[in-house]
């Protein structure tokens, strides 16, 4: 039961990187003008994903210093997720 918890979770912070990726490639995208932001399916995508992400980089914002144009809290999220990754493998076995 605790190993099908474990993998369920390893599995949910698998794909949140995931995300978290393609939502930071798609905002690299529209920086360079390689893909317009007025491309309404690639701009709900990355709507939608600035949504889910936001509430949880915001108090990683507010803590790291402001390093001008490069946001490096996506990075510091996936730290902390594979990091939570790690703990729970850790005590689950």
């Amino acid at each position: 039961m605790t190993q099908a918890l474990v993998d369920i979770l390893g599995m949910v912070i698998s794909t949140a990187n995931m995300l978290l990726i393609i939502w930071f490639i798609i905002g690299l995208l529209f920086a360079f003008n390689v893909v317009s932001p007025r491309n309404q399916f690639v701009f709900a995508v990355h709507d939608a994903l600035s949504r889910l992400f936001e509430p949880a980089l915001r108090p990683i914002r507010r803590i790291m210093p402001d390093t001008g144009a490069i946001d490096f809290s996506p990075m510091v999220f996936m730290i902390l997720l594979a990091a939570v990754s790690r703990v729970v493998q850790g005590l689950a076995y």
